[in-house]
């Protein structure tokens, strides 16, 4: 029997959008939309199989390797492998790096062994549909804990195809993120703390999104959601999950979907595509952490209140349950009442 997807708002689709309509009349509105039609450079033509698998032959790379199409950042279910040549894996050596241990949060861990392989082109295996192994790679800076993602410097030669709209300052500019990503993979839920154009170069990619303020229904840990299959979601386990209002969209190569900063968003490679990320800042800069280098540590003030609320927490617990309740309720309802908007949708 064919699975039915839910019921979803499909998001607005925006042909020729200028930068100055973009500043005027959708990014006060704080909601995802597609834009069409876009100069977004020869990449859209020239990404094909053999001219990524030669553009950048000598560039060492990470990629992550999964058994299973949907990756879960939470319970890990992904290893690392490293290659010594921009797209390219062994095809007869399954010696992956068990070693990293968070993500892109998380420190990598180089194995040498990986590096010195004899290795035939991984485009080949990223673009199978045949292999039971699915693969994603995300472009990260020189150190990771120190320098953000920019194609021209990890790619030089791919910036050179691309065209990034420019509908923000470029002070703003934090980083830009190059993809790649098996057909029929599955990212986590999550969301980022910078808004973000995802331009899908080549392929196909369906996106789910749903608006900050379903945070409490998304059975959140740290910024990633518990609820991986997004079509089929354990209602035992996440009952409250029906209640999240969900958005979607389907992109093709040319598209540009923007995604404001908390918008959680689900991402299914439905072919075998690329695509680049471009992330810039909402806030003022000081707003952020300096050691962020993903766009994903929360804004300063933000992670100074959940320290706050965390004490004020512990305080609570030197009164007896039935206080404990009584006053933590008040609580909510004060943070209610100060904090949250009436006219978010």
């Amino acid at each position: 029997m064919e699975r039915r997807e839910p019921a979803a708002v499909v998001l607005e689709r925006l042909d020729g959008v200028t930068r100055e309509r973009f500043l005027r009349d959708i990014y006060p509105r704080r909601k995802p939309v597609v834009l069409t039609g876009l100069e977004l450079g020869t990449c859209t033509t020239k990404w094909t199989v053999d001219y990524l698998s030669q553009a950048e032959g000598s560039k060492e790379v990470k990629i992550h390797v999964s058994a299973v199409p949907q990756m879960d950042f939470l319970s890990k279910n992904f290893v690392y492998s490293f290659v010594s040549r921009f797209m390219e894996r062994s095809d007869d050596c399954q010696c992956y790096c068990k070693g990293g241990d968070g993500g892109d949060e998380g420190r990598a861990v180089v194995a040498p062994e990986c590096i010195r392989l004899s290795c035939s082109k991984a485009v080949l295996s990223l673009s199978s549909a045949a292999n039971d192994e699915k693969y994603y790679l995300r472009s990260v800076g020189e150190d990771v804990r120190k320098d953000i993602a920019d194609i021209r410097k990890q790619f030089p030669i791919l910036a050179e195809d691309v065209h990034i709209p420019e509908y923000f300052e470029k002070e703003q500019f934090f980083s830009s993120v190059f993809r790649i990503s098996s057909a029929g993979l599955q990212l986590w839920t999550h969301y980022d703390v910078m808004d973000n154009f995802l331009i899908q170069v080549t392929g196909k990619k369906r996106v789910v999104l749903y608006s900050p303020r379903d945070a409490p229904y998304l059975y959140l840990s740290g910024t990633k959601s518990e609820v991986l299959d997004v079509d089929n979601p354990d209602l035992e386990k996440y009952p409250l999950f029906v209640k999240a209002k969900r958005y979607q969209c389907v992109l093709e190569a040319g598209d540009v979907l923007f995604i404001p900063a908390l918008w959680f968003h689900n991402v299914i490679s439905e072919e075998f595509g690329v695509a680049l990320n471009v992330f810039w800042k909402h806030l003022s800069a000081e707003s952020y952490d300096k050691t962020d280098t993903y766009g994903n540590k929360d804004p300063m003030a933000a992670s100074r209140a959940m320290q706050i609320l965390d004490r004020a927490l512990k305080t609570l617990e030197e009164l007896p349950e039935e206080y404990r309740d009584f006053y933590a309720r008040r609580m909510v309802l004060r943070i209610q009442e100060k904090a949250y908007r009436s006219d978010y949708g």
